[in-house]
């Protein structure tokens, strides 16, 4: 007796799941997908203001940044070198009445920082990490001194002590309308 081969359909990948697989995939990647996000800068905005008129300032306590067009640093109207800010601010805050020119206590001194409308972002960004770094000096050498730890190491309760005796007062003038 002969058998007679029987013809076979062409192999085929069955098809039918093939959306449901797409499918989890994609559900899969989407949940395990992490997408960052710019958070931008980490500023605590201030309290809106009151009607009253906000308390006189000393000249002598204030420390005024202007960044103009060009990324140039005037400090109370003299040019300066990005590298000079930090050094000067630490000076400015810390003098606790000696120079007659300078704060008269840390709790008094505030930094205004202008820019004008065409600053570089970059130089902008440069510019308030030195302010920012220069709070930052002070408190961590008074955290060292006073209680022999860095200031990052230091519980809720020492923060605020050092806080408080270098509050950071920053004014951020609005930029000006440029040409």
């Amino acid at each position: 007796m002969l058998l007679k081969k029987k013809k076979r359909d062409p192999a085929e990948i069955p098809s039918s799941s093939l959306a449901d697989i797409a499918f989890l995939l994609l559900i899969f990647f989407l949940v395990t997908t992490t997408i960052d996000v710019d958070t931008g800068i980490g500023l605590v905005l201030p309290p809106p203001p009151d009607d009253s008129e906000p308390p006189p300032i000393k000249e002598r306590n204030m420390m005024k940044l202007l960044v103009n067009s060009q990324g140039l640093i005037l400090m109370n109207e003299k040019p300066s070198a990005l590298t000079e800010v930090k050094e000067t601010l630490k000076r400015f805050i810390d003098n606790k009445g000696a120079d007659a020119n300078l704060s008269v206590s840390p709790q008094n001194a505030i930094i205004s920082l202008k820019t004008d409308k065409q600053t570089p972002y970059r130089i902008y960004i440069d510019v308030l990490d030195e302010v920012k770094g220069a709070y930052a000096d002070l408190r961590n050498t008074l955290a060292m001194s006073r209680y022999g730890v860095p200031y990052d190491k230091l519980s809720k309760e020492s923060q605020k002590v050092v806080n408080q005796e270098y509050p950071q007062k920053i004014s951020e003038a609005e930029p000006d309308k440029g040409n």
